[in-house]
């Protein structure tokens, strides 16, 4: 199997190549129609009221942060396993960010861990929480968000893994990661290995008004035309800078990928969900671990990891293979710029032990049969199985 095996890898269609083509021969290659169109589109697929297209998904993150007030004052509890951009953008502001453990069977944020920290301290202390829906697994917002109207808390979700992602809620419904019913404000990524690819992207998606017209003020320096909003007007030109914004839109080439991209989504996911049947079941039996999800949950698959007692040795190896797994995440707190804020190696075990063990798969929908094939077979010929 001569031939290179990503963990990830976009699938571009000839109908992707033509969206781009007809945008480039268009009046617009910045913010243009498509940009609209393609926050329509997505706000339809997940369910949610409203959508706001931005330059990436850590814009998203920084720009939800603006819209929610975080400031020097805040505190804000999110999980240490995920992409650094997920405490980031509380950061950008200027809060706090205080991290809490996982649970070892989801690998997402331990509600239980989270009740302890806002119970152990004054009324007030904190302000939001960051729940990620970690490699496609989504949280079970019902709950946080039971928990945090307790507290006074936002809640914004870092979908970034898991567009197409579901669970199921207390009363039977089937609740789409992203979809507003739970969170204040939802963010996904549409970086090449994600499963809406643009190159660059992100998106917000929320079922608040007045968060939905913040994001927009913000996103474009925070300049508004709106008449309504004026506070002078000097003519049909006329514009102002209200709030402190940020340059962060995207352009109409990209929301045509994403748009053309969009179309192929429900196909793609079930090609991911079929690809992870095939790893859960070599792996059956075996002492390497994976996380298998109850009827209940759609997970999104955007990785595949498995736990391993000997990962450094199985990484090298595949390697040596032409497979390119990777680990998913370093625990956030343990980066040079967190530990500066007095965090330290035993502070999160749960975390600290899934990270010891862990490895992605390849997991994307081009990954062919006999790739896959060989992939399991290089795992369980190095494993202690």
């Amino acid at each position: 199997m001569p031939k290179a095996i990503p963990y990830g890898r976009q699938d571009i269609s000839q109908a992707d190549i033509d969206a781009v083509v007809e945008i480039l021969k268009a009046d617009y290659l910045t913010q243009g129609p498509k940009v609209k169109e393609f926050e329509n589109k997505f706000a339809k697929y997940i369910g949610a009221k409203y959508a706001v297209a931005v330059a990436n998904g850590t814009a998203a993150l920084h720009l939800c942060t603006l819209a929610l007030g975080v400031n020097e004052t805040s505190k804000v509890i999110t999980p240490p396993i995920t992409f650094a951009a997920s405490s980031n953008c509380v950061r950008y502001c200027g809060g706090e960010v205080v991290f809490s453990d996982i649970a070892a069977n989801t690998i997402t944020l331990d509600i239980e861990k989270v009740r302890m920290l806002l119970e152990n301290a004054p009324k007030e202390t904190y302000q939001g929480i960051i729940p990620v829906d970690f490699a496609g697994y989504p949280v079970n917002l019902e709950a946080f968000r039971q928990l945090a109207d307790e507290y006074g808390l936002w809640i914004i979700e870092d979908a970034c893994h898991a567009p197409g992602g579901f669970f199921t809620d207390s009363k039977g419904v089937k609740q789409n990661c992203g979809n507003g019913q739970f969170a204040d404000l939802a963010i996904f990524s549409f970086h090449p290995v994600k499963h809406i690819a643009c190159g660059e992207g992100g998106m917000i998606t929320t079922n608040r008004k007045d968060l939905y017209d913040e994001l927009l003020t913000l996103r474009t320096h925070g300049i508004t035309k709106d008449p309504k909003k004026l506070q002078e007007n000097h003519g049909g030109w006329y514009m102002e800078m209200q709030i402190l914004g940020y340059n962060y839109r995207i352009p109409d080439i990209l929301c045509a990928l994403g748009s053309s991209q969009l179309d192929r989504a429900v196909k793609k996911l079930e090609i991911r969900r079929k690809i992870a049947k095939k790893y859960d079941k070599a792996f059956e039996g075996t002492k390497i671990k994976t996380i298998i999800p109850p009827n209940e949950v759609g997970h999104a698959y955007h990785l595949y990891v498995i736990q391993i007692e000997n990962r450094k040795e199985l990484y090298d190896y595949l390697r040596t293979q032409k497979i390119y797994a990777q680990i998913h995440y370093i625990p956030t707190h343990l980066m040079p710029y967190y530990k500066q804020f007095g965090y330290k190696k035993g502070d999160f075990p749960t975390a600290e032990a899934y990270y010891e063990k862990c490895i992605s798969l390849p997991m994307y929908p081009t990954l062919t049969e006999e790739e896959q094939e060989f992939v399991i077979e290089q795992v369980l010929k190095i494993s202690d199985v």
